[in-house]
């Protein structure tokens, strides 16, 4: 018998055909034995709905009132669960993250688990062998006493964690794809889904583009190595084998769990990115400090850096990427500081995309990123800035050459037959 927490977002639980759906999923897993707890996100479109009700009622609305707004649409989703259950004959209680209860930081739309009590869920599992369905995405600070949210995609995030709290054997996050892959299958259809892929891949992958996990669920997972699997609620449930050692999708596990990895594992593109060059600066000692200062104080993450070597010795440029959400803030502040950073021109760019190649095996094997360099040279595909990392490389090019430039590498490194 294994304990597994199953979390399921928002389009698997659209309306109550697949909340039923949903239901037969968990009693799967109830008839084989298992102890079963359930996180659930809100019904798909729900939460833009509540996020627009809170920006009609004012522009400027208290965050505080916001979370209360927001977080109930989890709560909707985890209660008509729990009636479905409950006519399915299976011991069901629905949860509130405040009930648990999650324990999180005074950020509010944005908040950070720091601890869970799962003693009564455990006991529960036990003495009334009761499934718990859980409200994703919320918790409460225990300063207050208010309800938080832990920021989009958050629900994957309270999914891990529980399953940490609960000591669970694996966490299992039911998608709308069956899997990793590759890369995106819309954009290459001979990417493949992988089987088992290392938490320090996946993180890069998600933080790079792939939008399959959030980046902090994966995150917990690495910290607590808990088994997390990447699987489809559109699966019929009766197809399923629940005591099958690895039902389709794919196992996010540690790299010691994978017993043969190929150099590349997977490759991520984000269209999302502007690209600032800052042109002759003085090259001197804390001018990038005088950029990237007030950029930090305006909470803009900087990506991609690269500065150019000073061929006077008196001034240099400095080219670094944003996300697109974030251009115009970055552009303004910087040209707000500009009477400190002393610069002659700003240059700035929105059709650009970041590619990133990913992959543990490149500890071990040299020259992986210039036989990327070559290959996009070999496509007419400009490299306009280049980052690197122990299992990383990305590289900005022209949105244009997006598909091109990530076609191009999926071959080159043997993933098409991966």
């Amino acid at each position: 018998m294994s304990r597994l927490v199953m979390k399921f977002g928002g389009t698997s639980v659209a309306n109550i055909e697949r909340i039923r759906n949903v239901a037969r999923h968990v009693k799967r897993e109830v008839d084989a034995g298992h102890e079963v707890a359930v996180v659930v996100s809100a019904m798909s479109g729900k939460t833009n709905e509540l996020v627009a009700w809170c920006t009609e009622a004012s522009p400027m609305h208290d965050a505080r009132e916001y979370d209360a707004v927001v977080a109930s649409g989890e709560q909707v989703t985890s209660g008509l669960l729990a009636i479905v259950l409950q006519g399915m004959g299976i011991q069901a209680r629905s949860w509130q993250g405040w009930q648990i209860p999650i324990k999180t930081s005074d950020a509010h739309a944005s908040a950070r688990i720091e601890d869970i009590d799962g003693s009564e869920i455990i006991s529960r599992f036990k003495d009334r062998k009761e499934v718990a369905v859980i409200a994703g995405f919320q918790g409460i600070d225990p300063k207050t006493n208010r309800i938080t949210t832990l920021g989009r995609g958050g629900s994957d995030t309270s999914a891990v964690a529980i399953a940490a709290a609960v000591k669970a054997d694996r966490c299992d996050i039911y998608t709308d794809v069956d899997g990793v892959y590759t890369t995106d299958p819309r954009i290459v259809p001979k990417a493949k889904r992988l089987d088992k892929i290392a938490f320090e891949d996946m993180l890069e992958l998600a933080s790079q583009g792939a939008k399959v996990l959030q980046v902090r669920s994966v995150e917990l997972g690495m910290v607590h190595n808990m088994p997390i699997f990447v699987r489809s609620s559109f699966d019929k449930p009766e197809d399923i084998d629940p005591h099958a050692n690895q039902p389709p999708g794919t196992l996010i596990c540690s790299e010691e769990e994978i017993m043969e990895s190929h150099v590349v594992t997977g490759i991520a593109f984000s269209k999302d990115e502007a690209q600032i060059s800052v042109r002759q600066i003085e090259d001197k000692p804390g001018v990038a400090a005088s950029i990237f200062g007030p950029l930090a104080d305006a909470n803009i993450n900087v990506d991609m850096i690269v500065q150019n070597v000073s061929e006077d010795g008196k001034t240099t440029d400095l080219t670094f990427t944003v996300p697109a959400a974030d251009y115009t803030r970055a552009k303004d502040t910087i040209t707000a500081a500009k009477g400190k950073i002393g610069y002659a021109r700003l240059d700035t760019a929105t059709d650009v995309a970041k590619i990133s190649v990913i992959g543990s095996g490149m500890r071990s094997h040299a020259g992986v990123a210039a036989q990327a360099f070559s290959a996009l040279a070999g496509r007419n595909i400009n490299i306009r800035a280049i980052t690197t990392s122990e299992i990383k490389f990305s590289v900005l090019i022209d949105t244009a050459y997006t598909e091109l430039a990530v076609r191009t590498l999926h071959t080159l490194y043997g993933l098409d037959q991966a």
